[in-house]
């Protein structure tokens, strides 16, 4: 058997590029409200922000690009 040390991994930013080259698309806007809906009553404020965030993204597709 034999080994190589240390095991190469990629780096948060290596996977952030790799992520970023291939298009996602967003679920409909109602599913997004409803999940932002869901996180707010759940008091998680991660998860809302996230849905907020979403949702911009998926009502106006020229937002963040």
């Amino acid at each position: 058997m034999s080994s190589r040390w240390p095991i190469p991994r990629p780096t948060e930013s290596a996977a952030i590029r790799a992520a970023g080259r291939s298009a996602r698309p967003l679920p409909p806007v109602t599913a997004l409200m409803a999940a932002l809906i869901e996180a707010h009553d759940r008091r998680d404020r991660e998860g809302a922000q996230l849905c907020a965030h979403l949702v911009v993204r998926a009502a106006e597709p020229g937002v963040g690009a």
